[in-house]
């Protein structure tokens, strides 16, 4: 199953949020008016505001106070995409050039910049006071993940509470929060709340643990981008990480191969091999399915409706994500 079956029910008010976004980031600079547009037509799953959305219909459901949420999440993490471009040098996302590539660092930082102002502006216009601390608290969190990345980036001897916590930062507490954001605005109960936000954080530490599989058992045309460009970037994710601890000898060849400075594209394809040989897919895929659990189990005091059958179609889908 598609991500776009699962929410098929909301796909009038998906298309109002994608409205949204694309006139909050209309631009007068022509820069920045082709940059956003740019990034716009590269599309995107759209799935933090579509947490926002089912988590909203827990309680009373309208669109117009949680379009003040949705839009500034995808935002959020939309001038995140192309902050990260910056740092990992990437010329390629979703399979089209990326706006350092198709432009420069300096209008790919402006351009990051000027999405995380129109989502501040854009959160501005809630009635609700908390959100703008909850925001914030998971901006902060976002930027401390980014830079931490940097940080452990070439780290071989990194373990896995250090990845746990990085994506945590970077990828989990965004999600936590859509799910958090939207039922708070719908006035949903403070337990069911609590509920949806641990289902949010649960289902995005999944969701990037999968990511980080898919980089190593997809294809270039799949993802978008070499197969391997995590690790070849130095980015440790955990099915290097487990495959390092597993093979000393695999470990001491990947150090070895990625201090190539010598700029010419690597061949990861024998790294990547050697990698699956260790079992290190199977044992990413396990830990995954041991959040999505929790998250299922978040999901069951909740009222049996029908945004609750889709957010456990949502995590199953995670769970069976393959190229």
């Amino acid at each position: 199953m598609k991500l776009t079956d699962i929410y098929w029910h909301l796909r009038s008010d998906i298309m109002k949020i994608e409205k949204e976004i694309e006139n909050n980031i209309d631009a007068d600079h022509p820069v920045l008016q082709e940059a956003t547009s740019h990034l716009l037509k590269a599309g995107g799953k759209r799935i933090r505001p579509v947490f926002v959305l089912l988590s909203a219909q827990f309680g009373d459901y309208d669109l117009e106070k949680i379009k003040h949420v949705a839009v500034p999440l995808e935002l959020i993490h939309m001038g995140s995409l192309v902050h990260d471009d910056v740092i990992d040098d990437a010329e390629l996302r979703r399979g089209k050039k990326t706006i350092k590539s198709k432009w420069d660092n300096r209008v790919a930082m402006y351009t990051g910049d000027y999405i995380f102002a129109k989502a501040v502006e854009f959160a501005t216009y809630s009635e609700t006071p908390q959100l703008h601390r909850i925001l914030s608290d998971a901006m902060v969190e976002m930027v401390i993940g980014e830079v931490e990345q940097i940080r452990d980036q070439y780290n071989w001897y990194q373990d896995l509470r250090i990845y746990l916590r990085r994506i945590k930062r970077k990828t989990a507490l965004l999600i936590s929060a859509s799910c958090q954001l939207g039922a708070l605005v719908a006035g949903v109960s403070l337990k069911n709340q609590k509920q949806l936000e641990l289902y949010g954080y649960n289902v995005g530490m999944a969701f990037q643990i999968t990511d980080d599989i898919l980089d190593f058992v997809g294809t270039e045309k799949d993802l978008g981008k070499p197969a391997g460009s995590d690790l070849a970037q130095g980015n440790v994710t955990l099915p290097a990480l487990y495959a390092m601890n597993q093979d000393p000898q695999l470990k001491r060849e990947i150090i070895s191969l990625l201090k190539d400075e010598s700029g010419e594209p690597m061949d990861m394809s024998d790294i990547i091999y050697r990698i699956k040989q260790t079992g290190a897919i199977d044992y990413s895929q396990q830990i995954a399915d041991q959040y999505l659990k929790k998250a299922l189990n978040s999901l069951e005091p909740l009222p049996d409706i029908q945004a609750k059958k889709a957010l456990i179609q949502i995590a199953e889908y995670i769970g069976e994500r393959k190229f």
